[in-house]
């Protein structure tokens, strides 16, 4: 549906009574890097941000989040019994967590509540964040970090852990984009994140007042438990 916001910020630019567009990021920063313009599932976002380059009449706001730090369906703390060869699953029924790369990078994430917070704080800011991506986030972890946060939280019981390795985490999916498999552009993204693509020279959260309040990666685990307890 990204495409659909070109027509969206064309309309806007019209209208007298709006000012600001914050269009659909939440993720990645699509711009960050000089391959992130190659990247398949950035393809629409970089529309919508080449589009903006051209407009006069609006300004605009990215809030950049990373993926998101919860447990709902397909998020990056959520059970995938079916995909634990792709890698990013942390299942608690199981006791059972495939974990991305050897484990050991870096990932920054922000909870879907959280996200609500910052773009109030964004929109409380209009100066500081005028024109800009905003790169915030809830907390930054590492994979062997989370899983050890869920072994804790669930009564200090090991759980089962295996890696997708990088190599292999490409290799699925270049099959998958080679075969019109709709879940091409998930393995993308976390091919993104392994590869450090959520790591910015600093967060933002400061420019908006934000520096604290945010989820921690123990919150974040404990409202995950609950969700997939509650889901199970």
């Amino acid at each position: 549906m990204i495409h659909l916001q070109l027509q969206l910020v064309e309309l806007a630019e019209k209208h007298p009574d709006i000012k600001r567009f914050f269009p659909s990021e939440y993720g990645t920063d699509i711009e960050y890097g000089p391959a992130s313009a190659n990247e398949k599932p950035h393809q629409q976002k970089l529309k919508v941000r080449a589009l903006f380059k051209t407009i006069k009449n609006l300004e605009y706001t990215y809030v950049v989040t990373g993926p998101y730090g919860d447990a709902d369906r397909g998020l990056y703390l959520s059970a995938r019994p079916s995909e634990d060869e792709a890698g990013g699953t942390f299942d608690v029924k199981r006791k059972r967590a495939v974990l991305l790369g050897d484990g050991n990078g870096r990932i920054s994430l922000t909870t879907m509540r959280d996200v609500g917070k910052l773009v109030v704080a964004a929109l409380l800011h209009p100066d500081t964040v005028k024109n800009k991506a905003l790169h915030v986030n809830s907390f930054t972890s590492t994979p062997k970090e989370i899983v050890a946060e869920f072994e804790k939280q669930t009564g200090s019981q090991q759980w089962s852990v295996d890696c997708t390795p990088s190599e292999k985490l490409k290799e699925l999916e270049q099959q998958a984009w080679a075969a019109n498999d709709p879940k091409a552009g998930g393995l993308t993204l976390r091919r993104i994140w392994t590869e450090g693509g959520t790591l910015y020279n600093q967060r933002d959260n400061g420019l908006i007042d934000m520096q604290d309040g945010m989820d921690s990666l123990q919150s974040a685990v404990k409202q995950a438990i609950e969700v997939q307890t509650r889901h199970s």
